[in-house]
């Protein structure tokens, strides 16, 4: 961090983390190209949490490089009268690996689904419908930083 007077203290960083809705995961891919993409999560217990299928590119990559960062943004504001968005971030580095108990797969995927659906019901319908095909993946936090930024 350069600019020490925009840095966010832990406990906004871990709000943003809570309460915003998604990210963007980078992972190290093939051929030493890096690739991110969005995605939702869940912050609990001080880990990172998100859902996905149980193959495909960003488990591969996964597999071969468990390192990884979380970039989090809010919508931002702006002062009145003033042009500039004022927006804060997170960046998350760690480490990934995969939820392979059954209870904790179970209740994880439901504090996810609570986070984004409405309707407790349809989360135990799908659920129900999807445990055994989902991959539950948990990140440790190595380091997090936080940064206010201010175009003006």
């Amino acid at each position: 961090m350069r600019r020490f007077k925009q840095q966010l203290s832990d406990e906004k960083c871990i709000e943003i983390l809570q309460n915003e809705p998604r990210g963007v995961l980078a992972l190290h891919g093939e051929n030493g190209y890096p690739y991110a993409l969005p995605l939702d999560h869940l912050y609990y217990g001080g880990r990172l949490y998100f859902h996905c299928a149980s193959e495909g590119h960003k488990i591969d990559a996964i597999n071969a490089d468990p390192k990884a960062s979380f970039c989090v943004a809010d919508k931002g504001f702006k002062k009145e009268n003033e042009w500039a968005l004022n927006i804060s971030s997170v960046i998350v580095f760690g480490r990934i690996s995969f939820i392979t108990d059954a209870d904790k797969k179970e209740n994880i995927l439901r504090m996810l689904g609570n986070k984004y659906n409405p309707d407790p019901e349809d989360v135990e319908r799908e659920i129900k419908k999807y445990l055994d095909k989902v991959c539950i993946l948990e990140m440790s936090i190595d380091h997090m930083t936080g940064k206010l930024v201010n175009e003006s």
